[in-house]
């Protein structure tokens, strides 16, 4: 059975989906619209990722949840509409388990930086055993109040890889290459 992890899709241009830090070198303008999701906490792109000696900059984030449950409670808040999932899909066997982490969000999303015992090695198997959302996650997203940030996927568990990641790893949610822009 293909365990399968999950990435937003979005705007790709060249070969592979970059970490953020990447992303300031190659294609400025995709930087800045990313780097805007961290305006209001400019520190976290900074805070380490212990197990890849690295930072939240350098790392490509997927997830181990498919989107549909996250979206589903977010929309049981009524903070959000009914809104068409758009994701990727890896295998998990496609990532080497010497770069790549698993973050579990056990703490506070805004704790600073998350702590070294919330970051456990990385595996296919491991990553498939936390492919549904806690039952405290999904009560936090069902019962969000309209002040509270919506961070869909704020203890949602991480998987982290440290570096690029080839574009032909990934399929539409249909199943389908995923396909770089030209521009």
């Amino acid at each position: 059975m293909t365990i399968l992890l999950y990435k937003a899709a979005g705007t790709v241009r060249g070969d592979a989906i970059l970490p953020l830090n990447q992303l300031r070198d190659r294609y400025p303008d995709l930087y800045e619209q990313h780097a805007a999701k961290y305006a209001s906490r400019p520190h976290r792109t900074e805070a380490p990722v212990y197990p890849l000696d690295c930072t939240w900059a350098d790392v490509v984030f997927l997830s181990p949840v498919h989107p549909r449950s996250i979206f589903e409670a977010l929309q049981e808040s009524g903070r959000i509409g009914p809104v068409v999932i758009n994701y990727w899909t890896l295998d998990a066997t496609l990532l080497d388990p010497a770069t790549t982490c698993i973050l579990l969000k056990r703490h506070d999303p805004e704790l600073r930086p998350q702590p070294p015992e919330d970051f456990i090695p990385y595996t296919p198997a491991t990553a498939a055993s936390l492919s549904a959302p806690s039952a405290r996650a999904l009560h936090r997203l069902r019962t969000l109040n309209p002040t509270e940030p919506l961070y869909p996927w704020a203890d949602i568990p991480h998987i982290l890889h440290r570096g690029p990641i080839p574009l032909t790893h990934f399929r539409t949610s249909s199943g389908d290459p995923v396909v770089a822009q030209t521009r």
